[in-house]
């Protein structure tokens, strides 16, 4: 316990270094190994079997999906079909941003993606319509943390294939708190425009033309719009896989791209080179993690810090609690790979211990690290949507925290003490038993 707790802290000052995460838990697996002298080889071969596997390749497929899509600048029409059905409340705007969010998250699978495309989008129209900019930035970044909880979720691919839970149950297992935390979004939004001068984009003219211009712009979208009911169509059905679902719908954002004459040579270069970057990140990380988590259970440290964990708790909720705060505590310095990663490979044997389904263990690991990445001080995500939005932290802070603290922090409450909310849909679905 003691070198493995050693282990651990130089990893942890690797990376407030700013040691890139995969190299600082590179260096921890090193440094067990020496502590333990482990068979290096078994290890590795053990592990290597786990990362060549054909599920995980569904990971870069699906970032090359959302990628690819973001480059086309097509999510634009999915804004405008959405705008025209809710832009005629005074808080519609900001609802559209919350509703497109989550669609554009079921398509392109990560946050970051999520945040980049509808934020470009969104945030310039929104403070042109009257909201404040801080407050634009603040309901991008925390909306696009549905991109780790709408199916098809990538993080939670790692979190299926370390677990060895199923993929589909693990994603409905999300599903029940992203629905939540929509509406929660939406009536915050609404709450919070108030007194903001806000112009609505109303549909205008007669009956027949709003319904003429509604159709239009549902016409085209529709290539769009298809994405997610077949994504979500195919995910139910079963009768393709999640890698072969991200490969059909790599190939139709590029039939689509060409088709429109929105995508080019040099962007797909860019999001295949983007692609390989994050992918190859995440699988090291996903490797040392493994080989780390390995070496922990060969020499019982595992089942010693759970017995401890278990032994020291007065019961379940005391021990979701502790969990609870050190997944935030990791949302605030990973992205959501990582810490999806990390969480799944060493903190699952600790839930299991005390009793917890995986697929609810997946639901809180997704709602914590979601809002850990838009916790300051780190907060990645919320950075990332404000250099998106062009605003100062000063502006979004504020914002922001309203909306984790009303809207987020109840439902990871709910996540966390209710287990129906995520187990009811992948039950109901027959995903899991």
């Amino acid at each position: 316990m003691e070198f493995a707790l050693i282990g651990f802290l130089v990893c942890l000052i690797l990376i407030i270094i700013g040691v890139p995460i995969a190299m600082a838990f590179g260096v921890l697996t090193v440094l067990l190994l020496a502590f333990f002298g482990q068979d290096a080889g078994y290890l590795i071969e053990v592990t290597y079997k786990k990362v060549d596997s054909v599920i995980l390749f569904a990971v870069p497929l699906f970032i090359l999906f959302g990628a690819l899509l973001d480059a086309t600048g097509l999510a634009k029409r999915l804004i405008d079909f959405i705008n025209l059905l809710l832009g005629r409340f005074r808080s519609g705007l900001g609802a559209v941003t919350v509703v497109t969010t989550a669609l554009f998250s079921s398509i392109s699978g990560t946050d970051s993606a999520a945040i980049a495309c509808i934020g470009t989008v969104m945030i310039p129209r929104l403070v042109e319509k009257g909201y404040d900019r801080g407050h634009s930035t603040a309901l991008v970044a925390c909306s696009g943390i549905l991109g780790q909880l709408v199916p098809p979720s990538v993080p939670m691919i790692f979190y299926a294939i370390i677990t060895g839970s199923s993929i589909l149950g693990v994603w409905f297992s999300t599903l029940g708190p992203a629905i939540i935390i929509v509406i929660m979004y939406c009536f915050l939004n609404a709450w919070a425009v108030k007194k903001m001068p806000i112009v609505s984009e109303k549909n205008e003219g007669p009956l027949r033309t709003q319904v003429t211009n509604i159709t239009s712009a549902g016409v085209r979208c529709t290539p769009v719009l298809i994405l997610p009911i077949f994504i979500f169509g195919s995910l139910y059905s079963g009768l393709i896989t999640p890698t072969e679902v991200a490969l059909i719908g790599v190939f139709y954002v590029l039939i689509l791209g060409f088709f429109y004459r929105v995508l080019h040579w040099r962007q797909i270069k860019a999001a295949a080179i983007s692609t390989a970057v994050i992918s190859g990140a995440v699988t090291l990380m996903f490797y040392f993690t493994e080989t780390t988590s390995k070496i922990l259970i060969l020499e019982g440290v595992t089942d010693e810090l759970a017995a401890w964990v278990v032994n020291n708790s007065p019961n379940q909720a005391a021990t979701l609690l502790m969990l609870n705060v050190i997944l935030l505590l990791l949302g605030m310095m990973m992205n959501d790979l990582s810490g999806t990663v990390l969480s799944a490979g060493l903190l699952w044997p600790i839930a299991a211990a005390a009793g917890v389904n995986p697929y609810h263990f997946a639901a809180i690991t997704g709602v914590n690290l979601g809002l850990g990445t838009v916790t300051p001080p780190t907060a990645p995500m919320l950075f990332l949507a404000g250099r998106i939005g062009q605003s100062s932290a000063e502006e979004y802070i504020k914002p922001a925290l309203v909306l984790m603290w009303a809207g987020m922090v109840p439902v990871l409450l709910i996540t966390t003490y209710w287990p129906s909310l995520c187990l009811y849909i992948p039950r109901a679905l027959g995903f899991i038993k």
